[in-house]
């Protein structure tokens, strides 16, 4: 399922002088599925699709394929969930995505597939959305996991 809203910013209570600029419309876009490996690519796609429609930066376009890709990998692989969702808002300068899960954290059953990692305590995923990410927080609860990162986005030259 995939939804997509076009949301206005709330009126301000003040009148805008006049010739000021109004605020950027807040745009919204949601995808759910089963938390399955193809749920990885997909989502990707679906970030990648919905930010190249908004004409998001090309270099954050990007930033946001690694976060989606990471954070939906860990819901795949770790949260036991049916299924995840991925939510991306746009406003202005700032990019918002959220990755939620139904599940509860689970242990790694099957050893690492890049042996160079064999002896790390935890995976690289969660540093790769630190770096990409102008900053991330992870919400856990009794009814899943709520991941929600944030990207700058650079303002286009007039």
């Amino acid at each position: 399922m995939v939804l997509t809203v076009e949301a206005s910013p709330r009126p301000s209570v003040r009148s805008r002088p006049r010739g000021a600029t109004p605020p950027p419309p807040v745009t919204v876009a949601a995808s759910s599925m089963a938390a399955t490996e193809q749920a990885v690519p997909a989502m990707r796609r679906f970030a990648r699709h919905t930010a190249l429609r908004w004409s998001v930066p090309r270099t954050t376009v990007d930033a946001l394929e690694l976060v989606v890709t990471e954070l939906v990998s860990n819901a795949v692989l770790h949260s036991g969930s049916p299924d995840v969702t991925v939510l991306i808002t746009y406003h202005g300068g700032e990019l918002t995505v959220e990755v939620k899960d139904s599940g509860r954290w689970r242990v790694r059953q099957a050893p690492r597939r890049v042996p160079e990692d064999a002896g790390a305590a935890f995976g690289r995923g969660l540093d790769l959305v630190a770096h990409a990410t102008s900053g991330w927080l992870a919400f856990l609860s009794a009814t899943g996991t709520r991941v929600v990162a944030t990207l700058p986005v650079p303002l286009a030259r007039a």
